[in-house]
């Protein structure tokens, strides 16, 4: 099992994002809000659930997102399913 630190992370899921919502990487910042800077619809939640599988091989529900706002949110809700693994 491959051990990342927490910035390193961060810069897989960043550049995960940058390339599946097609944005620039410097608009992602921790106090960004996802969906406005991904331009996130319903399905593309469905589809960042799919990316955290592949990438992260986390177990997701949807209906735990709905206290993620920020990228800050986002990372720190990894993080803690990692952790848990």
């Amino acid at each position: 099992m491959i051990i990342m630190t927490h910035e390193e992370i961060i810069d897989k899921i960043n550049t995960v994002l940058a390339e599946d919502f097609e944005v620039d990487p410097a608009s992602i910042t921790p106090d960004a809000s996802m969906k406005e800077t991904l331009e996130l619809d319903s399905l593309d939640y469905v589809d960042l659930v799919v990316l955290l599988e592949q990438h992260f091989g986390l177990k997701v529900k949807g209906s735990e997102f709905a206290d993620i706002q920020t990228f800050g949110d986002f990372y720190q809700y990894i993080f803690k399913h990692i952790d848990q693994e």
